[in-house]
């Protein structure tokens, strides 16, 4: 009998084009790096189609630098380390027009650019070697160099880049005076850009009117603008009714609009029992938002963050509708009159209809029946973010959700005196197999204060179909409100019952969080999080990451609630593996506390035990701070209970540390990727510590890179 042959085919067989378009598709870093270990064919491949790189290596270490990346069009230079210190300086390690010279030769294709600039020599050496440079983002935590308004902005915006029509200065602190004078300066650059970006948490008051007016003018052919703007009246030069006309008149092809007050962009928390109004309200009109909506015709991305009451919006919302069309991303902050829907009748937001995306913040007056309203309008939405609405009830969330069911995959419920932890979760059941991204407050509501589902009170007929029709029909009578959501719970109903008779009841319905990949979490301080579980978190198989934050002054605690805060609870989630635990706004004593207090040190034990336990790969920490000294510093509890995760690879500490703590990471086996980042505002200038010292950063990662790691 013949012999058969057998022919085998594999991937490497593909022609080279559909072969590289699937490598570019990879976006994954270590995926890609695999990628170009499998044959040279595929290095080949993979280095022509890589498009970005972020480079972390020592600035001393130009013999390492990379030469083989000649396609990469996006290249950031923000982490190099030491992280903060002037890449190119007249004291650098080496002469900086050399360093520049290397960087433009391994990186001649450059398009889009990310620089630490905290001295102008890098401003003035590094952009103009890229004439085709289109992207820049500048990035500085550090105090702004003694130079005049808009001087170090000047020696960015030469003619030696035609092509510059973007820029990012939302991690870049200066002063708001630098950026009109600039733009001004020179009328051909700011005509070309067509982004802006000055979204800036460090600017102590915003931008001004007038600021506002000037920047808008000079860059007439803005297609995306985010400016952090001062709408408190009781400063002079607010941002009133003349400061939003003018952005409307002077830049008409805007596609993306972010206002914000600077209070908002600190992220500072509210109070769960706060009203939701403030006292003064701002001074513009309803009719001039009326007039700003019609001027932006395109407008696909709107928000408009203030900290001061905008009375009576949904007229102009009902405008924002019909002028701008294409509007899929709408943020609103202390606006009044969202959505008050009588006789079933949608109005204001509800009747945006092509949302896909929903933040709300501090609506004083929404209550249940406008929330299911804008889930009924609203039936595109993707992702929907509540914050500070002191009327909305796990019902009104829950019926939403309902509505939402078949496209809601990103939630966010934040300071919402009636939503804890267990009436979030409980409010998302209906969504529970679908959602992607969750972020929730951890104030442990009690299980069983739950009422029973069949006491709801509701005084609908349970028994009805799931038709859909809720999302669809707009114009509704009786209680087409909350038919998707009667229907719902009848299934849920009859589901519990049947676990409860087979002995699985566990207060829920019984299913897990099967998508939930994401998972974000507030806490105030000297909470415990071991009732996450207990909460309805308990079964998320493929949660890959999660973020806490800790908020809140230790000062007024003499101890914790407890030994330990309860990360062991996280062993419950087989996947996890990426984790921020962020202890940046958790405020204490550094050194020494008064009698029956304790200090900074003790508190980031009571965090962090137990971290040792889970199989985390990456890991962003921010130490607790001690506002009165400016100092966020690693203790060694802290590095001591660090160095127990050993399956860790990135560790990123967002603050300083003694270089003889972070030697004991060295004892972590796999670890290849470590740094200090004092990316807070002001980062401490003082070097002459072991702290800061770029010195001892350096000897610790050459001991990192002597090491040998097993893959």
């Amino acid at each position: 009998m013949a012999a058969q042959l057998t022919c085998i085919t594999t991937i490497s067989d593909l022609p080279d084009v559909i072969l590289s378009n699937i490598i570019a598709a990879v976006s994954d870093v270590r995926s890609r790096n695999s990628t170009s270990l499998v044959c040279r064919k595929w290095l080949v491949l993979e280095r022509s189609t890589r498009s970005s790189l972020t480079l972390r290596g020592n600035v001393r270490d130009l013999f390492m630098l990379p030469t083989c990346f000649r396609s990469v069009t996006h290249l950031d230079l923000s982490l190099i380390s030491p992280w903060g210190h002037p890449l190119l300086s007249p004291t650098a390690v080496a002469d900086p027009f050399l360093i520049a010279q290397l960087l433009h030769h391994a990186f001649p294709s450059i398009t889009s650019l990310v620089l630490y600039t905290r001295n102008p020599c890098t401003l003035r050496i590094l952009p103009p070697l890229w004439p085709n440079l289109k992207e820049i983002k500048l990035v500085r935590w550090h105090q702004r160099p003694q130079l005049s308004a808009g001087e170090e902005l000047n020696m960015l915006f030469t003619e030696n880049c035609p092509k510059f029509h973007s820029l990012d200065l939302s991690n870049f602190y200066c002063w708001t005076d630098d950026i009109p004078v600039a733009l001004e300066s020179h009328p051909t650059v700011a005509a070309n850009l067509t982004s802006l970006n000055l979204l800036n948490s460090s600017f102590p008051e915003g931008f001004k009117s007038d600021e506002i007016s000037s920047i808008t003018r000079a860059c007439p052919n803005l297609k995306e603008l985010r400016v952090a703007c001062m709408f408190d009246p009781r400063y002079i030069g607010f941002v009133g009714d003349e400061g939003l006309v003018s952005i409307a008149n002077n830049c008409p092809k805007l596609s993306v609009l972010h206002l914000a007050d600077t209070s908002a962009l600190s992220n500072a928390r509210g109070d769960r029992n706060d009203e939701g109004f403030t006292q003064e309200d701002a001074k513009f009109s309803v009719s001039t938002l009326i007039e700003v909506f019609s001027g932006l015709p395109i407008l696909e991305e709107l928000v408009l963050d203030v900290c001061n009451n905008v009375r009576d919006t949904g007229p102009a919302l009902e405008i924002l509708n019909k002028k701008c069309p294409k509007l899929r991303s709408l943020k609103l902050g202390q606006f009044h009159g969202v959505s008050m829907p009588m006789e079933s009748k949608l109005d204001g937001v509800a009747l945006c209809e092509g949302l896909q995306s929903l933040s709300i913040r501090n609506v004083g007056d929404l209550n249940d029946m406008g929330l299911i309203a804008i889930g009924r309008g609203c039936s595109r939405l993707t992702k929907f973010e509540i914050q500070g609405c002191k009327k909305i009830t796990m019902r009104g969330m829950r019926t939403l959700a309902s509505l939402l069911k078949n496209t809601l995959v990103d939630v966010k419920i934040s300071c919402c005196k009636n939503l804890g932890a267990s009436y979030s979760l409980k409010a998302l059941e209906p969504i529970q197999e679908r959602i992607q991204r969750l972020h929730i407050d951890c104030v442990w509501d009690s299980v069983e204060e739950f009422e029973d589902l069949d006491g709801y009170g509701y005084g609908f007929d349970l028994n009805v179909n799931d038709g859909g029709e809720a999302s669809s029909n707009s114009a509704g009578s009786g209680n087409t409100f909350e038919c998707e959501e009667d229907a719902f719970m009848f299934k849920q109903q009859k589901r519990c019952k049947y676990e409860e008779v087979n002995g699985h009841a566990n207060g829920y319905s019984g299913r897990s969080w099967d998508r939930l990949q994401s998972l974000s979490l507030w806490i105030e301080v000297g909470e415990l999080l071991t009732p996450l579980t207990a909460a309805g978190l308990e079964d998320c198989p493929n949660l890959e990451e999660i973020k806490i934050k800790v908020e809140g002054d230790c000062r007024l605690w003499s101890k914790p609630s407890g030994r330990e805060f309860g990360l062991s609870t996280l062993l419950y989630y087989p996947m996890l593996s990426k984790m921020h635990l962020d202890c940046g706004d958790t405020i204490g004593y550094a050194h020494t506390a008064p009698s029956g207090q304790m200090d900074l040190s003790l508190w980031e034990r009571f965090y962090l035990f137990g971290i040792g336990n889970l199989s985390l790969t990456e890991l962003d920490y921010w130490p607790p701070q001690d506002r009165d000294v400016n100092q966020r510093c690693l203790s060694l509890p802290a590095a001591g209970l660090l160095q127990e995760c050993v399956t860790l690879r990135k560790l990123f500490i967002h603050g300083t540390a003694h270089e003889h703590f972070m030697m004991f990471f060295l004892r972590i086996p796999n670890l290849r990727d470590v740094q200090l980042r004092e990316d807070y505002y002001p980062a401490p200038e003082n070097d002459m510590s072991t702290e800061m010292r770029a010195d001892s950063l350096s000897r610790f990662e050459a001991a990192l890179n002597r090491r040998s790691i097993s893959d």
